[in-house]
């Protein structure tokens, strides 16, 4: 069968077939597949500016007009040695893959195929005309998972000449993915703003997202146990405004308490507050040690109880009283927040 797999894409794409003419790009993450169908092209030496050489169509002109794509194939070439015929926007319709299908029987000699599609299923009539044709390849794109997202930030702040540092790549990596030219987009945002360092930092990715408008309910949290009043009370207040609901900010100061009193009553049986983070389980990850740590040297195991105490208490009232919700909670939150000030 004439396909890849999603980690095999790129090492195609480096060094692509010349003996197969029809190439399918598809997947659920579109900025991927812009994104690789445009190297695909690239690759093929034609120039992609020349109206005569290349052909862009969309996959609904194709449906309208079934043997239009046909046609194009058999068209001889007059500037260039190849054309490339460029179908976009693929998905279910029925004309396409028969075109496809009389390919295979008739394989193009002066023209080159590439189609980019959405979320194919298997079972999708293009798709399995593709990959059972002997002069197709179908090459799928989903989302950037870790690797891919590291290979990305990786890839785009070294022609920037940048470096990040581990924290500054974990916060980075939290914004992006689902879509690779959004993701390529943010990148490039902060090596422009980062331009005449040569290590990306925290600050730099906090600056450019602005005043916790890029913020979450975990960053919140991590204020409440940081002590940092004015940061939890900002984001608190833009994620609420945003639709967040306050028991997304009570469930996860609950579960951040309860891994404190964990740890902390290792503590209290002879570990470091440094060796207890290090052997916790699952870890603590390396951005937020620091935090953790300070925050077990400032409160006891009675503090704890007392903090949860208080969280539990303010999950029961919201549920009772809705209408005071978005209030006891900040009030319930506030509290922890300035006792872990006061240290």
């Amino acid at each position: 069968m004439a396909q890849k797999k999603s980690n095999e894409v790129d090492a195609w794409l480096a060094r692509p077939d010349p003996r197969i003419p029809v190439v399918l790009i598809y997947g659920p993450d579109h900025g991927l597949v812009t994104e690789r169908a445009r190297r695909y092209a690239e690759s093929l030496r034609i120039p992609l500016d020349d109206p005569f050489s290349v052909v862009r169509l969309e996959a609904a002109e194709i449906e309208q007009q079934p043997g239009r794509l046909m046609d194009e194939v058999q068209t001889v070439p007059m500037f260039s040695d190849r054309r490339l015929l460029w179908v976009r926007n693929a998905g279910a319709q029925k004309s396409l893959a028969d075109s496809v299908r009389l390919l295979g029987d008739t394989p193009p000699r002066d023209a080159m195929v590439l189609i980019e599609a959405g979320d194919l299923k298997k079972t999708a009539p293009l798709r399995a005309q593709v990959e059972a044709s002997a002069i197709g390849m179908a090459l799928p794109c989903y989302a950037d998972d870790e690797r891919g997202l590291d290979r990305l930030i990786d890839d785009v702040l070294g022609q920037n000449g940048l470096s990040i540092a581990p924290d500054a790549r974990h916060l980075l990596r939290r914004g992006l993915g689902g879509d690779r030219l959004a993701s390529r987009g943010e990148i490039e945002k902060l090596a422009l703003y980062a331009m005449g360092s040569s290590e990306v930092t925290t600050s730099d990715i906090l600056a450019i997202e602005g005043d916790a408008s890029g913020l979450s309910v975990d960053d919140a949290v991590d204020a409440v146990i940081g002590g940092r009043v004015d940061d939890f009370d900002t984001v608190y207040t833009r994620q609420c405004q945003s639709g967040a609901q306050t028991f997304q900010f009570l469930s996860a100061a609950m579960r951040q308490l309860q891994a404190l009193r964990t740890l902390r009553g290792q503590m209290d049986e002879g570990k470091t507050a440094a060796g207890a983070v290090t052997a916790a389980r699952p870890p603590v990850f390396f951005a937020r040690r620091g935090l953790v740590e300070r925050a077990l040297g400032k409160v006891s195991s009675t503090d704890l109880d007392e903090m949860l105490r208080r969280v539990y208490d303010s999950i029961l009232l919201t549920r009772r009283e809705p209408a005071l919700a978005v209030a006891s909670t900040r009030q319930t939150l506030l509290a922890i927040t300035l006792r872990m000030a006061r240290g």
